[in-house]
């Protein structure tokens, strides 16, 4: 019986995960009452081959920033085969997550809880009904994840990732659109180190389009990775919202808390 529910539990978190991970830049390690902080949008950082609309970029980065002043709910989607909605409070280092990974017979969901430098799951198979199972982070390989994850601002890393571009340009009053290095961020939905590495140098030219709110902060970003052996990847679509609405993420009680076991552990890498 036990290996039968780690062999489900195995394809639940291998599915999850390659939904969720990506290469990864280590973050400094932060206190629970410490605020994630977004990496600004510079044209001067482009170098001199860039070819940013300085304006545009501006505003984008405005946009982007944002993202570390306040609460949101981010929805994030990749066709038909992964889904995850997050409640996110970066001031506060908190937020909780719901991550649905399917395939042709199979549909899983796995939800997070980050408080501060600590990440709880609900896992399938591994995490009893009515507990959370602790994750030591120090465990895990870079670019794991399964949703949320400390030291980041949302599972797209949207912050680092747009801090990468060095070709924004205006597309309409409200949009714009230019190319981003997917090597530069911490965790893209959607896509696993693998499959960024076998971009090769195509992986630092990423096309996206993004949209702001009438209120000049970020609404809508769109990754369109390119096909893998020839396989076309969907694009990834992230959508923010409901800018200022209150988390409520706690830490659970003691008696509800599990320690990951060792197989957590071996089945993402760690």
């Amino acid at each position: 019986m036990r290996k039968l529910v780690l062999a489900s539990a195995t394809a639940t978190l291998a599915l999850a995960s390659s939904a969720g991970c990506a290469a990864n830049n280590a973050a400094e390690p932060r206190s629970s009452s410490s605020p994630i902080v977004a990496p600004s949008i510079s044209a001067a950082s482009a170098g001199p081959a860039a070819s940013a609309d300085p304006a545009a970029t501006a505003a984008l980065g405005r946009a982007t920033a944002a993202l570390g002043t306040q609460s949101f709910t981010m929805t994030v989607t990749a066709g038909t085969g992964f889904a995850l909605t997050a409640l996110i409070d970066p001031p506060t280092g908190k937020g909780t997550a719901e991550l649905t990974a399917s395939g042709p017979s199979t549909e899983v969901t796995v939800k997070s809880l980050l408080i501060g430098q600590d990440l709880y799951a609900q896992i399938p198979g591994i995490t009893r009904d009515g507990t959370w199972t602790h994750l030591d982070m120090s465990r895990l390989p870079e670019g794991a994840n399964i949703g949320l994850r400390p030291g980041r601002i949302d599972p797209v890393d949207t912050a680092n990732l747009l801090a990468s571009t060095t070709d924004v340009k205006a597309t309409g009053a409200d949009t714009y659109a230019g190319t981003v290095d997917l090597t530069k961020a911490a965790g893209i939905a959607g896509l696993d180190r693998v499959t960024i590495d076998g971009y090769g140098a195509a992986a630092q030219h990423i096309p996206f389009v993004a949209a702001v709110d009438d209120q000049g902060r970020l609404a809508t970003l769109t990754l369109e990775p390119p096909a893998v052996q020839g396989n076309q990847i969907v694009p990834i679509t992230a959508k923010y919202t409901d800018y200022g609405r209150p988390v409520a993420a706690e830490k659970p009680a003691a008696t509800e808390i599990i320690e990951a076991p060792e197989d957590v552990y071996q089945v993402l890498g760690g």
